[in-house]
């Protein structure tokens, strides 16, 4: 990530945008929490930051996703239906979307354990569980919105990416939550 051109240094940046992505504040409340800092800096700035440097960080999370690779995706899909099977009953139908992981994971259930799991794949039968981008709406409704379609899809993909590294699913171990958004930065 490029912060060449602006007064902060890079670390200041990312706070302030880390802060507006992670907790529900508004872009007043982070420029007073950078004022307590001792970063004077104004909300409209830090919005700009948000709306530049999100998007630049949901591709670094792609690009860096997309090398975790498809057999660790698939045997982590197995694993899972494992354990969900183990821990509750064997279904006659699983619904899920266009997974090509959870597609081989249920294939090779089925082989080894001689049963006949029906898959349904259908975009709007998704389990509940997977439909995880509900917070976003409690994040967003105490705000007064959006002035414009891109700046809300540059928000909204960085407040996905932090949601994401919240959940696990980037973080190494024993790294704060801030420093592997540092690393995805840098």
């Amino acid at each position: 990530m490029n912060t060449k051109g602006h007064y902060y240094p890079k670390y200041i940046l990312l706070q302030a945008v880390y802060f507006k992505l992670r907790f529900m504040l508004s872009y007043r409340d982070v420029e007073e929490l950078m004022k307590i800092r001792g970063v004077i800096v104004d909300h409209a700035t830090i919005q700009r930051w948000v709306y530049k440097f999100a998007s630049l960080l949901e591709a670094e999370m792609k690009n860096r996703k997309g090398r975790v690779g498809a057999s660790r995706q698939r045997m982590s899909a197995q694993s899972l239906l494992i354990k969900a099977i183990a821990n509750n009953y064997r279904p006659r139908v699983i619904n899920i979307d266009k997974s090509g992981s959870n597609t081989v994971a249920i294939k090779v259930y089925n082989r080894r354990s001689f049963s006949k799991i029906k898959i349904r794949q259908c975009k709007y039968l998704n389990n509940i569980v997977e439909q995880d981008h509900r917070f976003i709406k409690w994040r967003i409704q105490n705000g007064i919105g959006f002035k414009s379609f891109e700046s809300a899809r540059r928000t909204l993909s960085g407040i996905e990416v932090v949601h994401m590294l919240r959940k696990n699913q980037m973080v190494g171990p024993r790294i704060s939550m801030f420093k592997s958004f540092c690393k995805l930065a840098s």
